[in-house]
């Protein structure tokens, strides 16, 4: 008999969907059940793998075969099968068994593909175009055509199928007989090249053709070659990573029909000429020669006397690993609003919003005719382009802060592009990216059209996880502008912004890390953030301020190690993966160098604490630097703690929650004001800060001083990134929300609405109006986000990967109604309530699999609530229920 009521869905491995390159070789596999009945549980599963198309389609596994395994688990069940082969693709099936012991039908059939799953599987050799490096900085600035690449071959049996396996330093574009190979830019993701660098698998199946072939690569810089520009007047790239010229190793696997396969690689038989891009740099931009481009130089059959042979170059020291985060893409094309003439031959086009990107151009001259753009995110009472916000690490000649040797006085994003006079040429640069509202063209052939400019809107391909809308129009903005943001700042790092530092920076990503989770799948994007800090942990073992780092340490505590605020993204993120997403592997991966981190941190504490710290930085009030260092310090101890306990390591964990409680002691001894509930200067930060790491030995003196502190800022921010962050989660645990939404609500300075009110398209980087510095697209305040779903549509996990929920709205102010959902590795969460005529209405949907505590705001008697929902206890306003899977409605009289 099999239980028609579920059904297995959303199979993946290691969080993707039918990878076509993995190089684990023990793969994390999970799935959803899907069922249209309330109360549905699996108590057992039965998996299996199976290389046999034909054999997975009559439900054998001929590599692993589980058997019935009681268990209610639905993520990440580790293979156990034979040893995994690379270049094999294995088919898979789930059956689930539900509450009565019913088995399921067996799901679709699913694949994952393995790549290289040794070094040694790589047969392939980095090439270069055998060009000598530059010895004096100024010379990196002049034109450096950079190369092509093309190799032909022959294909003369059936091909069965076909994979390309690339990476290109800096950054690469790949073709197979003239076409490009798939829908990626700004591959591979950037990574400290010395410990890691990143390859794409490509099935190319479709693309070959009998007879001769062609393969062809073009390359860009990228983070593998910058300039030696010195941001912010100190930080030259090329000082803190492995650098070079421009390479590529490619392996192309072609197996036949008949079984035989055979294998194209780089090496020094492929061709090598320059190409067309002949300046090119993440900061400053890309210049293109259209009059340099060779015809037909990545298809078969041109003659190739003119190119010389590619030279067997040295790559990335680091391991070469499949590139798992959502790669690059172009997602989508913003048409322009106005274009107008601001002086002669001087054209600005509006965009319409700030985002990150590239112009794409189409036009019509002479040969020869050059054309430049420049991109900026706003403009000048008098109309002229405002570059001041984006310029790379703040090099501008009005501050006398200079690049170094060679380096431009005014660091400005833009784009060259030189004419080849044939015809309506069409132009988008590869091997950069802007943060841009307005471009400034100069050069145009007559009189540029809307229609000849576009904007390409470029960012990982996130899967988006969230939904939210509410009664508040401004809200709703709110929501889009930080999304806007958010995507903004996602180019392989979650970057700080998209134009003037493009960097990791671990701050920022502890203070918005919640509210990007609730809103798009980060499971893998944020596994890339943990190993970026991993491999560029200091000697002694900090962690750095950027990852990748790039030698910024502002405050930080030796090493070249950041401050500990900004440290702390390394295990935070971890923290998040686990809670969000149940992924407890990351932990035990990345557990030996916590270890080290904290060895490194104990050993820099001056009296059991640390003083220094940027703190909670842009607040407005005076800072308390070394109440928050402490805090910091303490936020370290605790987790390792934690880690240490879910990774079962008894001792480690009665070691570390000893040492959280000693800095606790210490904290309170130093920074509270006995029988005042204040601590240090009693701003809404030093109060945030102490009620949000639980150390007030007076929790309800020290929560009135942080409402008194509002209302001494007539219920305004004082704070900076951390502390509006650490308020929302304050203010819902104490069920004052009403002083949430009062706080998010102000529509004048300072506040989030303030910059709404204003015409911002993205978030500032500060709480007035940025002009001439910092930029106007950073997502550091984005922790708005966060609250809408876990205040205003409640939705929280009570265990990790919300295999338990709550749902407990707040509503507050003059809401009439908030709807949204969260899409959890167990399926669909849907929180939706209204308030109509003194009654309150909340509609909930909890996936199958899993079980939830619902909160009912209403008079305890009149609350209705479905036959299923177990009433648990009235508390502050509310009666809870648990209810198991299903969908529920829920109503009472306010």
């Amino acid at each position: 008999v099999q239980a028609a009521s579920i059904s297995i869905t959303s199979l993946n491995c290691e969080q993707l969907t039918n990878p076509l390159g993995i190089d684990t070789k023990q793969p994390l596999l999970s799935w959803m059940i899907a069922s249209s009945e309330n109360n549905i549980r699996q108590s057992a599963y039965e998996i299996i793998v199976s290389t046999d198309k034909a054999g997975i389609d009559k439900n054998i596994g001929n590599v692993w075969s589980t058997g019935k395994v009681n268990s209610d688990e639905t993520v990440f069940i580790t293979y156990k099968g034979e040893s995994l082969q690379p270049f094999t693709r294995y088919y898979w099936k789930v059956r689930a068994y539900d509450q009565n012991g019913t088995p399921s039908e067996w799901s679709a059939a699913a694949w994952f593909e393995t790549a290289m799953l040794d070094a040694s599987d790589w047969k392939a050799q980095w090439i270069g175009d055998g060009s000598k490096q530059f010895t004096r900085d100024e010379d990196f600035y002049q034109d450096d055509p950079m190369p092509l690449f093309r190799k032909s071959f022959s294909v003369k049996k059936q091909v069965a199928s076909a994979r390309l396996y690339i990476c290109g330093l800096g950054y690469y574009e790949a073709y197979l007989n003239g076409k490009k190979i798939g829908d990626h830019v700004l591959d591979p993701g950037w990574t400290a090249h010395k410990k890691q660098a990143l390859y794409v698998a490509y099935d190319v199946t479709a693309m070959l053709q009998k007879g001769t072939n062609a393969a062809g690569v073009m390359l860009g810089n990228g983070w593998y070659n910058p300039l030696p520009m010195r941001l912010f007047r100190n930080y030259n790239l090329r000082d803190y990573q492995q650098t070079g010229r421009p390479v590529v190793k490619v392996q192309l696997l072609v197996q036949y029909m008949d079984g035989t396969s055979e294998v194209v690689c780089t090496d020094d038989t492929w061709k090598t000429m320059p190409g067309p891009i002949i300046r090119n740099n993440v900061y400053l931009g890309e210049h293109y020669d259209a009059r340099a481009e060779i015809k037909d130089w990545n298809k078969a059959g041109i003659n190739e006397s003119k190119w010389k042979n590619a030279v067997i170059s040295e790559g990335a020291y680091g391991a070469l690993t499949v590139q798992m985060q959502p790669p690059v893409k172009i997602e989508e094309v913003v048409k322009p609003v106005r274009i107008y003439e601001q002086k002669p031959g001087v054209y600005i086009v509006d965009m319409g919003k700030n985002f990150a990107g590239v112009a794409r151009i189409s036009v019509k001259g002479q040969k020869g005719t050059k054309i430049n753009i420049r991109y900026g995110e706003n403009v000048l009472p008098d109309g002229a382009l405002n570059w001041y916000t984006t310029t790379a690490g703040h090099i501008k000649s009005m501050w006398n802060l200079t690049g170094g040797p060679g380096a431009p006085a005014d660091a400005i994003q833009e784009d060259q592009y030189i004419l080849k006079g044939e015809g309506r040429e069409v132009y988008a640069p590869r091997f950069t990216f802007h943060g841009f509202r307005y471009l400034e063209i100069i050069g145009w052939p007559g009189k540029p059209d809307l229609k000849d400019i576009e904007g390409l809107l470029m960012h990982a391909d996130l899967k988006q996880n969230g939904e939210f809308a509410c009664s508040n129009d401004m809200f709703n903005q709110l929501h889009e502008v930080t999304l806007r943001t958010f995507m903004s700042n996602v180019f392989s790092v979650q970057s700080d912004c998209p134009g003037r530092e493009k960097m990791g920076y671990g701050g920022d990503i502890v203070a918005t890390a919640e509210s990007f989770i609730y809103n798009y799948d980060m499971g893998n994007f944020y596994r890339k953030t943990v190993q970026d800090f991993i491999n560029d942990q200091t000697p002694e073992g900090g962690m750095t301020e950027i990852a990748p780092s790039t030698g910024i340490a502002d405050r930080g505590i030796g090493d070249g190690s950041g401050p500990l605020g900004w440290q702390l993204a390394f295990p935070y993120v971890q923290k998040q993966l686990y809670d969000f997403y149940g992924d407890k592997r990351i932990i035990e991966n990345a557990y030996p160098a916590f270890v080290k981190q904290m060895d490194f941190i104990n050993l820099k504490a001056i009296n059991g604490l640390f003083h220094w710290d940027i703190g909670d930085h842009v607040a407005l009030d005076p800072r308390a630097e070394a109440f928050s260092a402490a805090s910091f310090y303490y936020a370290h101890a605790y987790l390792i703690a934690e880690f240490a306990s879910i990774l079962g390591k008894t001792e480690d964990a009665k070691k570390y929650k000893a040492l959280s409680e000693r800095i606790k002691t210490a904290i309170v001894r130093k920074y509270y004001i006995p029988n005042t509930g204040r601590f240090d200067n009693s701003t809404q930060a030093a109060q945030a800060f102490a009620l949000y790491y639980g150390f007030s030995p007076d929790p309800q003196a020290t929560f009135d001083v942080l409402l008194s502190e509002y209302a001494r800022h007539d219920w305004h921010v004082s704070t900076g990134i951390f502390a509006c962050k650490m308020v929302f989660d304050v203010l819902r645990e104490n069920n004052r929300n009403d002083v949430a939404y009062r706080i998010v609500n102000q529509r004048d300075y300072p506040g989030w609405l303030f910059m709404i009110s204003e015409g911002a398209t993205t978030l500032w980087e500060s709480w007035s109006y940025p002009e001439n510095s910092s930029s106007q697209n950073h997502p550091m305040f984005g922790s708005t986000e966060e609250w809408f779903y876990r205040s205003l549509l409640g939705i929280n996990p009570a265990k990790p990967g919300f295999k338990e929920i709550t749902i407990k709205p707040e509503p507050a102010g003059d809401l009439k109604w908030a709807k949204g959902s969260y899409q959890s590795v167990r399926g669909k969460i849907v929180s939706d309530w209204k308030i109509e005529g003194g009654k309150y209405a909340l509609s909930v949907e909890i996936p199958a699999n899993t079980s939830a505590t619902i909160y009912v705001m209403g008079q305890q008697s009149s609350v209705q609530a479905p036959a299923q929902a177990e009433y648990v206890g009235y508390e502050n306003g509310y009666a809870m229920y648990r209810v198991p899977s299903g969908k529920y409605n829920f109503s009472a009289n306010l």
